[in-house]
């Protein structure tokens, strides 16, 4: 089996010396060129044909979303991964056709090089049998009409009741994903709570990011908060679980630290799980783009609890793991291409037709 050919990019002496020497260490892994100018790496993809490429955020000349806008849809074969200090731009670059994106060592606590390059070895791994989608025809920073569904703020959903809830789950490419979905929910759909694999600290940016795109709240979870009609709760990166749970009042999310399931936390099976035994078949569960399995065993729970299951379809995925698995378990009633599910998802409560 070829190698995968990594080309380096980052102003940092010290940081790209580092990569290509524990990079270099994996066997399946050939540095073929290293950069601190994303000007002169650009003349040099054409000869060098990376197959990946880790991108640093801030650099000099260009920054890493602006280089990614521009190189990526010359070079459609090439696939991006981001490396970021804490930055919300990274999302612009995810928007701009990057595969996934992992935290510099220590711009999270307890985030050592042993774990750092572990992990990026992972995601550089799954980038390059990845299927590249790129929205080349909305900028990032768009405001929110062209994002928004034309009738997010007006339409009906007389199906909804209170005890109504919707769960999402993604991981790789899931960022994007998970705004073609929810961009299109009206401002009164019933609440909804979302696990998507990331890192500690970006979820509060990202959630921040799609509060500005879309009709519903959205936030980065806290314990207690409430499951209500017109808000979006994303679990927090790091090492707590995300339950649903209810009371007297409705439904709520409880936060508890807890050990990895499936692989990660918080995990999507521990949400789902949890959806599956709280709201059962008021419930309506997505599944979206990931690597692995997180999530296939909770929504098939939430399948046999009554709840309706929707899957993405291979086409549509970046990375078609989380959805094949669940698929093949029986979890997905409806496995459907994006563009299709946040309408599928309005359609149980009444809304779209």
């Amino acid at each position: 089996m070829s190698k995968i050919r990594l080309m380096i990019i980052d102003d940092s002496l010290f940081f790209r010396t580092f990569l290509s020497q524990r990079l270099g260490r994996d066997p399946s892994i050939e540095i073929v060129g290293s950069f601190g100018d994303p000007v002169e790496a650009s003349e040099q993809i054409l000869q060098l044909r990376p197959d990946v490429l880790t991108v640093d955020m801030e650099m000099p000349k260009m920054r890493g979303n602006e280089f990614l806008r521009v190189i990526l849809p010359k070079h459609p074969n090439v696939k991006a991964v981001v490396i970021s200090s804490l930055s919300g731009n990274v999302f612009d670059a995810m928007h701009a056709g990057a595969i996934d994106f992992v935290g510099k060592p220590g711009s999270q606590p307890g985030y050592n090089e042993d774990k750092f390059v572990a992990e990026l070895l992972q995601i550089i791994k799954v980038a390059s049998v990845a299927h590249v989608i790129r929205s080349d025809a909305v900028p990032a920073r768009a405001p929110v009409s062209p994002f928004a569904s034309p009738l997010a703020g007006h339409v009906g959903l007389s199906g909804a009741t209170s005890k109504s809830v919707i769960a999402i789950g993604a991981s790789t490419g899931g960022t994007e994903a998970i705004i073609e979905v929810v961009k299109r929910f009206p401002l009164k759909t019933p609440g909804v709570v979302i696990v998507q694999h990331m890192p500690p600290v970006f979820t509060k940016m990202y959630a921040d990011r799609v509060d500005k795109i879309c009709a519903m709240s959205v936030r980065e979870a806290q314990n207690g908060d409430r499951v209500e009609n017109g808000n979006i709760l994303i679990a927090p990166g790091g090492d707590q679980q995300m339950y649903l749970r209810q009371d007297s009042r409705g439904y709520y999310v409880y936060l508890t630290p807890e050990p990895k399931v499936s692989g990660h936390c918080p995990s999507v099976d521990v949400l789902f799980g949890s959806v599956a035994k709280t709201a059962g078949k008021n419930a309506v569960g997505v599944i979206l783009t990931g690597m692995g399995a997180d999530g296939a065993s909770g929504l098939s729970t939430m399948r046999k609890s009554g709840a309706h299951t929707i899957g993405q379809d291979e086409s549509s995925c970046v990375v078609y793991g989380m959805p094949m698995v669940a698929y093949n378990m029986g979890g997905v009633a409806e496995q459907l291409p994006l563009s299709s599910i946040g309408d599928a998802v309005l359609r149980r409560f009444g809304g779209r037709q």
